[in-house]
């Protein structure tokens, strides 16, 4: 009896021991991926798409983590001067002497906005013949004011145009000046043409990533990431190639559930899909967007076991992605002929 019931509780053990194995072993399989420990010096896995991106893209931030406060944020687009008659209405305002440019601050409008449109004011320098943004300190013998015509809200109405009008005035009366205005009717259906232009050529292209095995971590997608050159974006849940010039919009962003990004415990919290998108207006055709987003998106489904699909979760083949740039060139074709290359100042104003 001695033996058998050593020989019961030797079983015993073994059958714990394996069911304490295999519970550790689907414990580990069920927890997201973590990001791998960093090494010194460049990864040697580390893609190069030889595509044109920053320098500051290049390679992950010194001192990168699992946490999205590891990386330097990215600078918000700035708008920079020029109306320009494509895409705006345009005031002159005339006056006999020369204004300073404290007068102009002093009688700027307190608002850039005029309903859902952009409203700016620009000053001919003195000094360099130039239209710029009014400055202390500068002179100006001339100014203009200007509503864009159309962005993605829609186009200007006459309500609109009629606030513009009664803002441009004032502005006008405080220097001593006169504004002309262009009949209202004719740029409301200038700015109805160019809303129905922009938006049958807007394009905003997304790939969604899904995993196929094992769940993700936050700091484990943001790694795999920062290796094809991205870096964290100022929102939580959000990474981004930078363009080549600072200010100007992203190349492409990568996003991700912000409330995963702002866990107490981020390494425990499981992602299952992440979002690769393009905004194909914002971005210059030679920066070659697309090419590397699709690039990007094989990169990170192979090394993260993941799947590629549109929205509904239908799969992106290669020959699905070859298509879709077939129909860019010829996005990219249209824009230019209409003065609007993707990436200029005007094409982003008017797809904003």
């Amino acid at each position: 009896m001695n033996n058998l019931q050593l020989a019961l509780a030797l079983l015993g053990a073994v059958v714990l021991a394996a069911v304490v194995a295999h519970g550790a072993w689907t414990s580990r399989r069920s927890r997201p991926k973590q990001a791998e420990p960093q090494a010194d010096g460049p990864n040697p896995s580390t893609l190069d798409f030889s595509l044109p991106h920053s320098a500051d893209a290049a390679e992950p931030p010194e001192g990168a983590s699992d946490q999205v406060s590891g990386f330097e944020p990215v600078a918000l687009p700035k708008r920079e001067a020029g109306l320009d008659p494509l895409i705006d209405v345009i005031a002159p305002i005339s006056f006999e002497a020369v204004v300073s440019g404290e007068a102009a601050l002093a009688a700027l409008p307190t608002t850039r906005r005029v309903g859902t449109k952009p409203f700016a004011l620009e000053g001919l320098s003195a000094a360099t013949g130039l239209w710029e943004v009014p400055a202390a300190g500068q002179r100006y013998s001339a100014f203009q004011a200007g509503i864009q015509l159309a962005n993605r809200v829609g186009a200007m109405n006459q309500i609109e145009f009629s606030e513009f009008v009664t803002r441009t005035r004032q502005f006008a009366d405080a220097i001593g000046g006169e504004a002309e205005f262009p009949d209202m009717l004719e740029e409301v259906a200038r700015a109805r043409e160019l809303d129905q232009f922009a938006g049958a050529h807007d394009a905003q292209l997304s790939f969604t990533l899904r995993a196929r095995k094992a769940a993700w971590s936050p700091g484990y997608v943001q790694q795999q990431a920062a290796r094809l050159g991205f870096v964290a974006g100022v929102i939580p849940g959000r990474m981004v190639v930078p363009a080549k010039v600072d200010g100007q919009p992203p190349i492409l962003v990568l996003s991700f559930d912000a409330q995963a990004a702002l866990a107490d415990e981020p390494d425990k919290a499981a992602l299952r899909q992440i979002v690769l998108s393009l905004d194909v207006p914002q971005v210059a055709q030679e920066d070659k967007p697309f090419e590397r987003m699709c690039e990007v998106a094989l990169a990170l489904a192979a090394s993260m076991e993941g799947a590629i699909t549109d929205d509904n979760g239908n799969p992106i083949r290669a020959d699905s992605m070859d298509s879709i740039h077939v129909d860019l060139q010829q996005l990219y074709e249209t824009l230019q002929l209409r003065d609007l290359p993707a990436g200029s100042e005007l094409c982003r104003r008017l797809f904003s």
